[in-house]
C-alpha cells in the first residue's frame, strides 16, 4: 500500500501546502484569523485552508480512501466513525496550533493513512525547518531521507515530557509526586509533530499523553514503533486509530523505557 511514489506524493502534497498556506500566515494572523475552540485549544484560518485543500488532494490522490480531519471532526464528530470500517487518510493540517497562533514554533503537519483503525504510513513535517519524518508498516522510520534507529538521551535520570493537561486533577497530582520524581522532567512542545522526533533523535526520553486523537498520534506513534522505539497504551496494547474514546498513551525511545514508566503508572492503579 505505502509504496514510494505514493511516500513522494504525500510528501509533496505536505510540503506545497506549507509553502503556500500555512508559512504566508505565520506571524501574521490578526485576531479574527484565531478562533477558540475550546479550553487551551484554538484553530486559525490557516488549519482550515490548510485541511481543505489536504482533503481534496490526498481523495485525488487515493480516491478509495476517505478523509478524516481534525476541523471536520470537530464540526461533526461522526466524521471519527469512519476509522472503524475503511481505509482512511488521518489529517492534522496544523500540529501545535497554540504554538502557530502565538507566532513560535514548533508546528508542523501530520498525516497517517489507515484501514480499520491501523495504521499503515505516516508522515510528519515541521513546516519550519523542513524536517521530514515519515514511516510504513514493516517498512522502517525515515527522517529526510535517511534510515533512523530510535536512541535514548543516555541521561540519569530519564528525561520526560509530560502531558497533564487533559488529566483529572487527582490523577495529574499523584504523577507529579510518585512519578515525575524519577526522571527530568521537560517542558512539553504542544506539538505532536515535535514530540515524537524528539523521542527517536535523542531529545526526550519518554512522554506521556492522556488525549490520544489520531491525528495527533496515528503518524507519530506508528513512526516511533519502526524507529526501534516504542508507542503503546500503558498496558503494552498497541494504538490503534479507531479507538476513539480510549485515553493513555506512552512514548519511549526504547522497549525498556517504556516499560519502566509504565510500571510506575500502573503503581497508581494498585
Amino acid at each position: 500500500m505505502i509504496t514510494p511514489t505514493l511516500h513522494t506524493a504525500v510528501e509533496t502534497i505536505m510540503r506545497e501546502v506549507t509553502r503556500d498556506v500555512i508559512l504566508p500566515h505565520y506571524q501574521s494572523l490578526t485576531s479574527e484569523q484565531i478562533i477558540s475552540k475550546a479550553v487551551n485549544d484554538v484553530v486559525t484560518v490557516a488549519d482550515r485552508q490548510s485541511e481543505a485543500i489536504l482533503t481534496e488532494r490526498l481523495t485525488a490522490l487515493l480516491p478509495e480512501a476517505a478523509v478524516v480531519g481534525e476541523e471536520a471532526t470537530f464540526a461533526d464528530e461522526s466524521e471519527l466513525l469512519k476509522l472503524k470500517d475503511r481505509l482512511c487518510w488521518i489529517v492534522d493540517p496544523l500540529d501545535g496550533t497554540n504554538n502557530f497562533a502565538s507566532g513560535k514554533a514548533p508546528f508542523g503537519m501530520l498525516i497517517a493513512l489507515a484501514d480499520k483503525g491501523e495504521t499503515l504510513g505516516g508522515w510528519i513535517l515541521d513546516c519550519l525547518t523542513g524536517r521530514f519524518c515519515h514511516a510504513s508498516t514493516g517498512g522502517g522510520a525515515w527522517v529526510n531521507g535517511e534510515r533512523l534507529s530510535a536512541r535514548d538521551t543516555g541521561e540519569q535520570p530519564p528525561v520526560a515530557a509530560i502531558s497533564l493537561i487533559f488529566t483529572e486533577e487527582s490523577r495529574r497530582e499523584r504523577i507529579r509526586t510518585e512519578v515525575a520524581p524519577h526522571y527530568r522532567i521537560v517542558d512539553i512542545p504542544r506539538c505532536a509533530a515535535e514530540q515524537y522526533p524528539r523521542l527517536a533523535l535523542g531529545q526526550n526520553d519518554v512522554a506521556i499523553f492522556e488525549r490520544t486523537l489520531p491525528w495527533d498520534h496515528a503518524a507519530g506513534a506508528l513512526f516511533l514503533n519502526e524507529a526501534g522505539g516504542m508507542a503503546a497504551r500503558p498496558d503494552g496494547s498497541p494504538y490503534r486509530a479507531d479507538e476513539i474514546e480510549r485515553k493513555g498513551l506512552i512514548g519511549a525511545a526504547s522497549p525498556a523505557l517504556f516499560e519502566d514508566l509504565a510500571q510506575r503508572l500502573a503503581a497508581l492503579e494498585a
